[in-house]
């Protein structure tokens, strides 16, 4: 049976944005009884496997497929000639590279690609060279459909001119709503698990501990926050090769006792990291395509603060849902937060309506829906007619 073929170049290392959209496209697939090829980096570990496998999955281990040279286009070919996909689904990959050619030379019927890509912070929106436009579009010249994730970079993508307009198609990244709900076991586990004192309010931010993430505003920030308030506690939650640094950089600023550096968390929904969460801080640099956490955040119902960058404003409804700041004011964030902390009542309205907005535009399921009618598989499931 023809399915589908989602190259992630990725590792699938946890439970995050990217696993729990391969497992609801596969769960969908199923339901029309087309069979789901997910390859990623490297093999996931046992919980994640487990998270993934359905009846109708197959998980690859395609090690290059970030970089699409011939090593990586000959295993591409060796995949799709296995499988024989009805479509090609790129993620992670570069937009430039062999593989839409090696797609369509393996008789592959639909290719897609979805730019991920968040820009570097200040970038401006512009037409390509007429010689790069050219070249793209020889490259591309298979490529089915460019899906983006956000408004922002469907603005992105289509001012560069690198395609015809109408390849482009908009889908928000979405949230597995199902796995949504306010577990205060969850809550008090994760705080004894990293021994976050009792009674003090919690501001998490989840992401890469890495300067684009805006970590070092956020330790700035927290110093000015605890100056006035010493009842509030940071969680950095994940991992980055710039972790050690700003641990030091919090001992240095005297505000260590106040922040908890977590780690990478394999399952932010199931170990709790958003039930334990009073507010969400999303403090990014670069122009962020989408920020997955922070629709994490709202769907659980938590007032965000977030930088106005990239597509967070998509996310965000500035006064209502959350709070947004300008890039590096870090005297600004701190009296966002600390605004939040003397409201409970601001705080509860505020994650009523992401909430809401979430349930609304960022629903995993019924964005991955709209996807699947892009492809325009039929279903193998149909019955006999009498």
């Amino acid at each position: 049976m023809p399915g589908v073929v989602s190259v992630f170049g990725v590792e699938p290392f946890r439970i995050g944005g990217t696993e729990t959209y391969s497992r609801e496209l596969s769960a969908q697939l199923s339901e029309k009884g087309h069979p789901s090829v997910l390859c990623f980096l490297s093999k996931p570990p046992a919980s994640v496997e487990e998270f993934l496998k359905l009846p109708n999955v197959s998980i690859e281990v395609f090690e290059d497929s970030i970089n699409s040279g011939w090593r990586a286009s000959s295993k591409l070919a060796s995949i799709l000639s296995q499988y024989q996909p009805e479509v090609l689904h790129l993620h992670f990959t570069g937009f430039l590279g062999f593989y839409p050619w090696v797609g369509a030379i393996r008789s592959v019927k639909k290719i897609f690609f979805t730019d991920h890509t968040s820009r570097p912070a200040g970038y401006v929106t512009h037409r390509a060279p007429w010689w790069k436009r050219y070249l793209v579009r020889l490259i591309n010249r298979p490529l089915t459909k460019v899906v983006c994730v956000s408004d922002y970079g469907y603005r992105c993508m289509t001012a560069l001119d690198l395609l015809p307009k109408d390849r482009f198609e908009m889908i928000y990244n979405g949230v597995d709503l199902s796995r949504v709900s306010a577990n205060a076991d969850r809550a008090r586990q994760f705080r004894q698990r990293h021994r976050i004192p009792e009674g003090r309010l919690l501001v998490v931010q989840v992401s890469w501990i890495i300067p684009e993430k805006g970590i070092p505003e956020l330790l700035r920030a927290a110093k000015l926050v605890l100056e006035k308030n010493d009842n509030i506690h940071f969680a950095m939650v994940g991992e980055g090769q710039y972790r050690q640094q700003y641990m030091d950089e919090a001992v240095r600023l005297g505000i260590d006792e106040h922040i908890t550096w977590t780690g990478m968390v394999q399952d932010p929904f199931g170990e709790g990291v958003y039930d334990a969460a009073d507010i969400i801080c999303q403090l990014s640099h670069w122009e962020e395509v989408f920020g997955w956490m922070v629709a994490e955040g709202m769907a659980y119902q938590k007032p965000i603060v977030a930088t106005r960058v990239g597509g967070i404003p998509e996310l965000v409804r500035d006064q209502s849902s959350g709070l947004l700041v300008e890039r590096g004011d870090i005297n600004d964030v701190a009296e966002k937060l600390l605004q939040l902390f003397e409201s409970p009542d601001l705080r509860l309205r505020m994650g009523q309506v992401g909430r809401d907005i979430a349930r609304n535009k960022f629903d995993l399921r019924q964005n991955v829906a709209q996807l699947l009618r892009l492809y325009d598989l039929q279903s193998n499931n149909l019955k006999p007619s009498n």
